[in-house]
């Protein structure tokens, strides 16, 4: 997909469904620490996500897993830089920045990559939003209580899906306000980001809420502990049916994009519960 491509997606209303193929350059996330770290790695894994059927990637050099620390912005341009101009213009493939930071985001961007995921709403650093608007690129603001660091410590809210909807709805406003263009916009709803496991189902039972927003809304499911609590899988990797689940019921219920770790199998996932949708299906020569 191209950037071009992107631009009249997002000002689809009837888009398909994306695949973002999730790419750690870092050496301790949750789910694949350390696997990507190194360069080759990285751009080698990036290849293959984008072969499978991943219209976006979505590089990250600081890991946001439950209880992490913040990484030096240095750090992070360190990471992802090298990995982001290996890969930019040599896969089908959009190229996101996952960072909370403007100033990685920039060099990101000066890099090759296409639009920024920020995992804050653009709390952490008031100058992403300006820098969003000035560069006319489309940005991820979800929603996380508390920061990685605390998120998991006794999440509370009244009411999940009303707070997290109110507090989309006003980062929407902020990153408006700050110039940046409505149909650029695209909202998460933070799936295991200071969120219970009954918090993140009903969340998920009440995706179709987030759509009155108006904008493209981004799943992030994939290996979450939530899924691991509910099949009984204790290792990450082993719970890709959990996660083909909650991808088939984002997709049903108007996910825009799904952020995926096993980008072949639920990209396959996303073609079969389209063609439900559509009734839409190759036809299979008849044998004699």
């Amino acid at each position: 997909m191209s950037p071009s491509e992107f631009e009249s997606w997002l000002n689809d209303p009837a888009r398909r469904t994306l695949v973002m193929g999730v790419l750690n350059v870092t050496p301790d996330s949750f789910s694949d620490g350390g696997r990507y770290a190194d360069v080759d790695a990285a751009v080698s894994h990036g290849r293959e996500m984008a072969g499978q059927g991943a219209a976006i990637l979505d590089v990250g050099g600081e890991s946001t897993r439950p209880g992490s620390q913040p990484v030096p912005e240095a750090e992070q341009v360190r990471r992802v830089v090298p990995v982001i101009k290996a890969l930019a213009g040599q896969v089908p493939a959009l190229l996101s920045i996952d960072t909370t930071r403007a100033a990685v985001a920039e060099a990101a961007l000066e890099a090759g990559a296409h639009l920024v995921n920020d995992i804050s709403g653009g709390m952490d650093d008031p100058a992403l939003l300006p820098l969003v608007a000035r560069r006319r690129v489309p940005v991820i603001l979800m929603h996380m209580q508390g920061t990685p660091a605390t998120m998991q410590v006794n999440p509370t809210y009244r009411n999940v899906t009303a707070e997290v909807r109110a507090f989309l709805q006003n980062r929407i406003a902020a990153a408006r306000s700050a110039g940046i263009e409505p149909a650029r916009i695209l909202i998460d709803p933070g799936i295991g980001f200071g969120k219970t496991s009954r918090h993140n189902l009903e969340l998920l039972r009440n995706l179709r809420e987030f759509a009155s927003l108006g904008n493209p809304i981004v799943l992030g499911s994939s290996r979450k502990g939530f899924i691991g609590k509910i099949t009984g899988e204790s290792l990450d990797s082993g719970r890709p049916f959990g996660t083909a689940a909650t991808v088939a019921w984002g997709v049903t219920n108007g996910a825009s994009i799904v952020r995926v770790h096993d980008v072949g199998p639920m990209s396959q996932v996303v073609r079969m519960i389209e063609a439900i949708q559509t009734m839409a299906a190759p036809e299979i020569p008849q044998t004699p």
